[in-house]
């Protein structure tokens, strides 16, 4: 009987074949690897059962056996709308690779907006002492729109710091260090009773748009918002609106609608945004984590099993 054939197209195969030769996985497949500015050849392409990748970059049309695709992403919009993605085929997302990077990245902008290390470091080129004061995080309350394995890690992490934690699941139910946790439809009151509302919601047709002016308008004038989930959450005028007339104190952005965020967009220029380049997920060892989900489901396709982080496409994740 032949091997399943799985094709790795990504600039850093040697990772995730070493992971899956560690596993005693490797001889098991047919594996083809390459890097991204090599062409996957078409009789390869043709009998592909698998396939890992960033992105179909028009891949999935090429690949008509296809019943599994490993994308390395957690989001993966670029995958939904690819031409050639069939309902047989199981879409497995990265879902967790980010757990542990991404809300200590959040709490690092919590951090920056409300201890002054940033103006103190500036003083200290000038050789000036000037006498700052910290804003405590305790007794804040801290809005998360998503409370999915991300949200549920930084609402433990926010806890511990004794904030206050609310905010919004597609299915609530009680969850542990979260105060309380309101349905999808109640998120003007989670953003109205919030001191920091940060976004790790999915892009959905749902989401989509999701803040816009008149969700900025129910924020509070002494609140932020900070978005590390998607750049379509934002109406981007919008936001750039209301920060100028100090509806809301501000936003700490990482992800875009466009990455990177061209030079000209006012998102730069706009005084109390703060622009960082998509930092939230990426650490040292996330090539690691997403090798060990490819190779926990390469075991379970090998062996009939179900798939783990299987994406729901009417969800979008």
């Amino acid at each position: 009987m032949s091997k399943p054939v799985c094709v790795i197209w990504m600039n850093e195969w040697q990772t995730y074949e070493a992971a899956l030769r560690r596993a005693g996985l490797a001889e098991r497949f047919e594996l083809h690897c390459h890097k991204l500015d090599e062409s996957v050849p078409d009789d390869v392409a043709a009998r592909a059962d698998a396939f890992m990748a960033w992105r179909p970059a028009g891949m999935l049309q090429r690949m008509p056996r296809l019943t599994w695709i490993q994308a390395m992403n957690a989001g993966v919009d670029p995958w939904l709308t690819s031409p050639g993605l069939r309902p047989e085929t199981r879409l497995c997302c990265a879902r967790g690779s980010h757990r542990i990077s991404m809300p200590e990245n959040i709490l690092g902008a919590l951090f920056h907006l409300t201890k002054p290390y940033m103006a103190i470091a500036l003083d200290q080129r000038e050789s000036r002492w000037a006498k700052r004061t910290s804003i405590p995080l305790a007794g804040k309350t801290l809005g998360i729109l998503g409370l999915g394995a991300i949200g549920q890690e930084l609402a433990r992490k926010a806890a511990a710091l004794e904030m206050r934690v609310i905010g919004i699941k597609r299915t609530p139910a009680p969850l542990a260090h979260v105060d309380k946790v309101y349905p999808s439809e109640a998120i003007d009151e989670v953003l109205g009773a919030a001191d920091f509302v940060v976004l790790l919601l999915p892009s959905t047709h749902e989401t989509e748009n999701i803040i816009d002016a008149g969700r900025l308008r129910a924020m509070q004038p002494s609140a932020w918002l900070l978005n590390f989930g998607r750049g379509a959450l934002i109406v981007d005028a919008d936001l750039i609106a209301a920060v100028k007339a100090k509806q809301i104190a501000g936003a700490v952005l990482d992800v875009y609608r466009q990455e990177p965020l061209p030079a000209p967009h006012p998102f730069w220029t706009t005084e109390g945004i703060m622009v960082l380049p998509h930092i939230g997920g990426g650490h040292p060892e996330r090539s690691r984590a997403i090798a060990d989900i490819f190779v926990d489901n390469a075991r379970r396709f090998l062996a009939g099993e179900p798939l783990n982080a299987v994406v729901d496409r009417a969800r979008g994740y």
